[in-house]
């Protein structure tokens, strides 16, 4: 009986409002008493069945909530006879709570869009060659999946044919379609906008990146911040509070009316709601602009950064560096080149990517023993020869020989802002490579936003030379910057920042920086959707636009003042009407609940403002758009 009552609020809701209305018809129009009280009191009876109901429910688990405060002042409004009180009560609390209902789904459309997004079938490869569309749930991982113009991709998954342009929106929140070929990733909940493509399922239903962002952002927004568990805290005591406090009045007047008054005006509905509806509603729109903001509790701290610390490579540059300058100091350039080669296809690292496309195609030597040197480089046996690749640092710490004017050479190239390739063979330098990286477009109009959001510096750390660090620095207007940084010597300077007082944000790629973004209160990793960037942010750019973290900064410093601004006009509201109802003659329990109602509607409404917020202006964003997506890096 209890659930059939609570399905049907609204339901009750209506009815109650049509007897409210008979009722005081028979009483003003009709002069009719006995219409009047039927009315009426049907409509009370009715009307506080499911708060009575919910109210029974908290009780059971040792909770007084709202519906407790409200059933009791309804109850003893409907025994004093005060029966438009009652009725009039009971059907503004249910009508405020329908609202409140249809208003908060509005804060969830964002997760409800992903939902919506997800694939619900496939096209899947049968033994004799035919393609057979099935659920989604009976797609195997290594099963190949035909794709044609305009449907959902359903799996994250590589190119096995065909060409096509992909709209990633839902993954990276970017609206520019991806050109896709032959061994290019696809990720499910994309769709494909022109052309066929034949796939080869990588990861399947929940595993997939877009089922994964949709868990994370379900749980951000359930997730509960410090100030929610306060205010939940908070209320567990003050709603028992309002109760003493009613009895005390009615101890010291004798005075039913004014103490259950007391109980309808001091209900903390607003209070309640107001911190979530905002943390959820930046949430939102974070996700909706491929912003991953992990929970409630890392808007507050990112909200409170006052120190963002920045990785080079791929974070503040483009990530495809290319061979600048180069030099050979032994006396087998070609035999330099293939060892330099050979070791290198061993990394993923970008200089090491930008070093074998600048030598081109070689005959590979074997390589063994491989062991990578962390801010150094690789130190690896080729063909019974020890060979190290890395920087001046990794070179010193095994005592290379440098020939003449090698030195030189090499400082030449880190005054002209060049990261260092050097490569030693059984102990003597044989090469220096110069590669030289492109900071991101937009980057330094993206800083200068940074800083005008309030952030009292801006650090580069890079395990690059310190020549090639400064160049960057000055070029973008960085507040510091500290050259060969070893990935223990960046979470040390994040630690010393902390010891400081400092709040600190680490922007990385989620990938060689994992220490230093657990460390900081914030870490925010440049990655689509990297299983590795995932794991170890509290926040991660879904298409590696350093152009959002603008907006992810300015965002969730909106909503912790929309949060603030909430819990202001909750507490305000319960303050006047108390202060009304002691001191005023027109103050009664209609109007309070209208009023408390009222002021629900309010924080929601103030909380959903975060939906539609934009730190560009239409025409700069416009202008980001139109770059080409290769620009931002991935």
């Amino acid at each position: 009986m209890q659930r059939i009552i609570l399905k049907s609020k609204n339901r009750i809701l209506v009815m109650s409002g049509i007897l409210i209305a008979l009722g005081f018809a028979g009483e003003f129009l009709l002069q009719n008493e006995m219409l009047a009280i039927a009315g009426l009191g049907i409509a009370s009876i009715l009307g506080v069945l499911p708060i009575a109901i919910q109210a029974y429910q908290a009780l059971k688990v040792k909770v007084v909530s709202i519906d407790v405060l409200v059933t009791i002042a309804v109850l003893g409004a409907f025994a004093i006879k005060n029966l438009e009180e009652s009725a009039i009560v009971t059907f503004l609390f249910l009508f405020g709570a329908y609202l409140e209902q249809r208003t908060l789904n509005k804060t969830r459309s964002a997760i409800k869009e992903l939902t919506e997004m997800a694939p619900e079938s496939a096209l899947k490869r049968q033994p004799d060659g035919s393609f057979l569309e099935v659920d989604v749930d009976e797609v195997d991982v290594e099963d190949v999946l035909l794709v044609k113009t305009g449907a959902k991709v359903p799996v994250d998954g590589r190119v096995l044919s065909g060409e096509g342009y992909v709209s990633e929106a839902s993954i990276t929140g970017e609206s520019l379609p991806v050109e896709k070929k032959q061994g290019s990733k696809v990720f499910a909940g994309t769709i494909l906008e022109n052309g066929t493509l034949q796939i080869v399922a990588d990861r399947v239903g929940e595993d997939t990146t877009f089922g994964r962002i949709i868990e994370l952002v379900e749980e951000a927004q359930d997730a509960k911040s410090e100030a929610e568990r306060f205010i939940d805290r908070f209320s567990k005591y003050y709603t028992p509070l309002v109760l003493l406090l009613s009895a005390f009045v009615f101890a010291l007047t004798r005075n039913v009316e004014l103490s259950i008054t007391i109980l309808v005006l001091g209900c903390p509905g607003a209070l309640v709601i107001g911190v979530p509806v905002s943390n959820v509603a930046g949430i939102g729109n974070g996700a909706k602009n491929g912003i991953l903001l992990k929970g409630s509790e890392v808007i507050q701290d990112f909200s409170k950064v006052d120190v963002m610390v920045f990785d080079k490579t791929g974070t503040l540059t483009v990530g495809h560096p290319k061979v600048s300058d180069h030099a050979y100091f032994g006396e087998d350039e070609k035999e330099t080149l293939e060892y330099l080669s050979s070791v290198e296809r061993e990394s993923d690292h970008p200089l090491a990517k930008a070093v074998v496309e600048h030598i081109g195609i070689t005959d590979p030597y074997k390589v063994s023993e491989t062991e990578v040197m962390k801010g150094g480089g690789i130190l690896a046996k080729v063909e019974g020869r020890q060979v190290l690749v890395g920087n001046l640092y990794l070179m010193e710490e095994n005592q290379v020989t440098f020939p003449e004017k090698s030195l030189e050479i090499i400082h030449q190239y880190e005054r002209r802002g060049d990261s260092l390739v050097l490569t030693s063979v059984d102990g003597v330098l044989e090469s220096a490579l110069g590669v030289r990286d492109q900071v991101r477009p937009g980057v330094k109009e993206d800083l200068k936003k940074l800083k005008k959001l309030g952030l009292k510096e801006l650090v580069l750390l890079s395990g690059d030379h310190q020549g090639t660090v400064d160049v960057v620095a000055e070029e973008l207007g960085l507040t510091k910057a500290f050259g060969h940084m070893l990935p223990e010597d960046k979470s040390a300077y994040i630690k010393k920042l902390q010891e400081e007082g400092h709040v600190v944000a680490f922007v990385g790629d989620g990938v060689n920086d994992s220490p230093s973004l657990a460390l900081a209160e914030i870490g925010i990793a440049m990655g689509s959707g990297t299983d590795v960037a995932i794991e170890t942010s509290d926040v991660v750019l879904m298409n590696g636009d350093f152009g959002k973290l603008p907006h992810a900064l300015g965002l969730t410093k909106a909503t912790a003042r929309n949060m603030k601004q909430n819990i202001a006009i909750a507490v305000g509201v319960v303050l006047v009407l108390l202060f009304s109802l002691f001191f005023s003659e027109w103050m009664n329990m209609s109007i309070g609940m209208l009023v408390h109602e009222a002021s629900i509607l309010v924080v929601i409404l103030n909380g959903m403002r975060l939906l539609k917020f934009s730190l560009f202006s239409p025409k700069a964003e416009s202008e980001r758009k139109i770059m080409p997506k290769e620009s931002y890096g991935t």
